[in-house]
């Protein structure tokens, strides 16, 4: 829910839910669920869930617009990647590499032209929990390039889709 709603919902949403942590945007995200909209899309290994890619038109993710760093390039229409998550047992195996590509493929069949990425890109390796954008290798090699860098750590990655 972090690109969809705004900091002081989202702070609100950690709290909510009789003290269980997080479950005001765990009810929120289901409510996006029930809605019949597509969020994301899920890898598995074998029965298991192991990771997450949230895809979906960039108007669906209202922070990006207004963060100075990833605010839109154009005003060209984009599907947006904005967040991965990989089980620990699964990181470093492709998984979010093989996630990427099928959020295009996604995109594409619900009509897109455009999908952007915002990845982290560092000399460093950062701690996993700062590189939910995903790390900029995950994007090498599936045809983004990047369009605008307005920190030295976030480029905006693109690929044209048709």
């Amino acid at each position: 829910m972090w690109w969809r709603i705004s900091r002081r919902e989202f702070a609100a949403g950690k709290v909510e839910g009789g003290g269980v942590k997080g479950e005001g945007n765990r009810r929120a995200f289901q409510a996006v669920v029930a809605g019949g909209e597509v969020p994301g899309l899920l890898a598995y290994d074998g029965e298991a869930p192991v990771g997450w890619v949230a895809i979906g038109p960039r108007e669906v993710y209202p922070r990006l617009a207004g963060s100075r760093i990833l605010a839109p390039v154009d005003d060209r229409p984009v599907w947006s990647i904005t967040c991965f998550y990989v089980a620990r047992s699964h990181r470093g195996r492709g998984v979010a590499r093989a996630l990427a590509a099928a959020a295009v493929r996604h995109a594409r069949a619900q009509g897109a032209r455009i999908v952007e990425a915002y990845p982290v890109d560092s000399p460093k390796r950062s701690a996993d929990p700062f590189v939910y954008t995903g790390p900029a290798g995950t994007f090498a090699g599936l045809g983004f390039r990047e369009v605008a860098r307005r920190s030295r750590t976030r480029p905006i990655l693109r690929r044209a889709v048709r």
